[in-house]
């Protein structure tokens, strides 16, 4: 979708302060409602204290990342009482959610925006009152490669929405209200805009959203991801493509071939699958069961040699029982996953969980998450430990945030801001600055983090 242009005459430029909640997806809608406004003309800065008018972009997914998003609000609203700001815009699934409320209990707010509205963010910014569009109606909007864009990832990184919105009804999911029917993409527009994220020297593209498998299916396009894999592939100046949120009745046998053969497509898959108790996933609304999951995990592997699997889970859904845990802690320790996020349920008001009984205490929910952690926790150990030794290529991030003796990077195997960073012992910092790559021997191994030392560069470029 095209953004609008804005007819009136631009005002004086504003500083604007802008803080983003949430996952990577809510990010890219900050970076282009950021491009937005610069492209006006306003002044980006990163103190609030220093703003004329402060956006907020919250998330509403889960209830501690709706208390952020409050807490960060009512944390802008005193600034603007007491600072120089004077004008409090809020955006994002919070609204999307919560308008009315929102307003009615923060009146420092002057403008709501719900997430099928970035492209309204200068009208916001600039002085309208602008409220929810429409709470009733699913949002249609999904930005596009002419969007103008500002990154707040280090310059070697970017995320790429390739869809928004999500079809699926799990009974403890609000996002289909929040975001809308799922919508891909043009393949080619996702493409024209990994061309322009090289020419501004991004490395690595992340592949988000909702669910990153079902790609292409929304206009009738069967393994339409692989075949966007494949081209993307062939992007100059890309070195590695990574594919979050692949949902696991959609992830097809095109798909992991191309994650296979493709050379810049880094063998790794994020596949939430939520829980491994057959009944667990039938309340859950989960279309795809316990046995289904096992045979998957093989295929994958099967297919993808040295695949690194993350995925995450959720403990304490209503009716859980300890049988139930049993079989998940069961299935984690024969998966031997790489990577395991486990969430609590939180109890999401719209959502068909929200009305079933024998709800799990609260104490019991966090003991079950702290056992399955230390069980993963034991795991990614024995697995990390198996690699000391071998020879791995390092995105290097930069100096060390506790030691500037100290470099660090990921491996393809370490996602951004969830897995885990390779430590590098810096003795030969002049072949490892910051946005390249090196060969590492790994050195030790933690349960989260790999430690090693450099032992080449790479060079700076692969041929598509």
């Amino acid at each position: 979708m095209r953004t609008p242009k804005i007819g009136r005459a631009a005002p004086r430029p504003l500083q604007v302060g802008f803080v983003s909640l949430g996952c990577p997806k809510n990010l890219v809608d900050s970076e282009v409602m950021l491009g937005l406004l610069r492209e006006r003309g306003h002044e980006i800065v990163g103190d609030a204290r220093q703003a004329d008018v402060i956006v907020v972009n919250t998330c509403a997914f889960i209830d501690r990342a709706k208390q952020e998003s409050v807490d960060t609000i009512l944390e802008m609203a005193a600034e603007k009482q007491e600072g120089r700001a004077r004008r409090l815009v809020v955006t994002g699934c919070l609204v999307q959610r919560y308008d009315q409320d929102l307003r009615g209990e923060i009146p420092e707010i002057d403008a709501t925006l719900g997430t099928g509205q970035p492209m309204e963010i200068v009208r916001a910014v600039e002085g309208e009152a602008t409220v929810l569009d429409d709470p009733d109606a699913l949002p249609r909007w999904v930005y596009d490669h002419t969007s103008p864009r500002v990154l707040s990832t280090p310059p070697y990184l970017a995320y790429v929405k390739i869809s928004e919105g999500c079809d699926y009804s799990c009974s403890f999911c609000i996002i289909p209200r929040l975001r809308g029917r799922h919508r891909s993409r043009p393949e080619s527009d996702i493409v024209a805009e990994a061309r322009q994220l090289a020419a501004q020297g991004v490395k690595e593209i992340v592949l988000v959203a909702q669910d990153t498998t079902r790609y292409g299916l929304d206009h009738g396009r069967r393994d339409a991801l692989a075949r966007l894999l494949r081209r993307l592939a062939r992007v100059d100046g890309i070195r590695w493509i990574r594919v979050m949120y692949a949902y696991p009745s959609t992830l097809s046998d095109p798909i992991l071939d191309a994650i296979a053969s493709e050379e810049k497509v880094v063998k790794y898959l994020d596949l939430p699958l939520q829980h491994a108790s057959e009944s667990l996933l039938a309340r859950m609304k989960r279309p795809v069961g316990h046995r289904h999951l096992r045979g998957l995990l093989e295929r994958i592997r099967r297919r993808v040699p040295g695949v690194t699997l993350r995925t995450s889970f959720i403990v304490g859904f209503p009716g859980e029982t300890e049988d139930d845990f049993g079989q998940l802690l069961e299935f984690v320790e024969e998966a031997q996953f790489d990577h395991v996020g486990v969430f609590t349920y939180s109890d999401e008001e719209g959502t068909a969980s929200f009305d079933l009984e024998d709800r799990i205490p609260p104490a019991v929910k966090e003991r079950r998450r702290k056992r399955l952690m230390a069980l993963q926790r034991r795991i990614c150990l024995k697995r990390n430990r198996a690699l000391v030794g071998q020879r791995v290529e390092v995105l290097i991030e930069g100096v060390h945030p506790e030691s500037e003796h100290l470099l660090q990077g990921r491996t393809a195997g370490q996602a951004p801001e969830i897995d885990g960073a390779f430590i590098i012992n810096a003795g030969r910092t002049e072949r490892a600055q910051s946005g390249s790559f090196a060969m590492c021997e790994v050195t030790a191994a933690h349960a989260y983090d790999l430690v090693g030392r450099v032992t080449a560069a790479v060079p700076s470029a692969k041929s598509a």
